[in-house]
């Protein structure tokens, strides 16, 4: 099984849930999507599981740093995929994939519980 870690490295969520998963023996890949970048499919393959809204990072320094008619432009989910993907740390990171299940941000309980449901399933 295969768990993909996405994000930016030196964001401190992703280093936060990095950390977590290395003390948990999770072996995972990282994709950094500032240099790697990201693909509008696979953002909407995230915006159907958790929302657009729960994936676009209104709180960080890329958001700030739009024009007010560029942030009042993101209503829906295509034009907050097009904005994610031109802006790729208008993200909220990390986006943790784990076997059809997505998990946006980070928190040691969300990963407990995730992980907790694949109990037998992960080694």
């Amino acid at each position: 099984m295969t768990i993909m870690v996405y994000g930016i490295p030196n964001c401190d969520q992703v280093k936060k849930a990095r950390a977590w998963l290395d003390r948990h023996d999770r072996a995972t890949q990282f994709h950094d999507f500032k240099k790697a970048g990201i693909d509008a499919a696979r953002i909407a393959a995230w915006q159907q599981a958790v929302g657009w809204e729960a994936l676009l990072n209104r709180k960080g320094t890329t958001w700030r740093g739009l024009s007010e008619e560029r942030r009042v432009a993101v209503t829906d989910a295509a034009s907050a995929c097009a904005a994610m993907i031109e802006f790729p740390s208008l993200i909220k990171r990390p986006v943790l994939e784990i076997d059809g299940q997505i998990a946006v941000g980070f928190s040691e309980s969300q990963y407990q519980s995730l992980f907790n449901s694949f109990s037998g399933h992960l080694a």
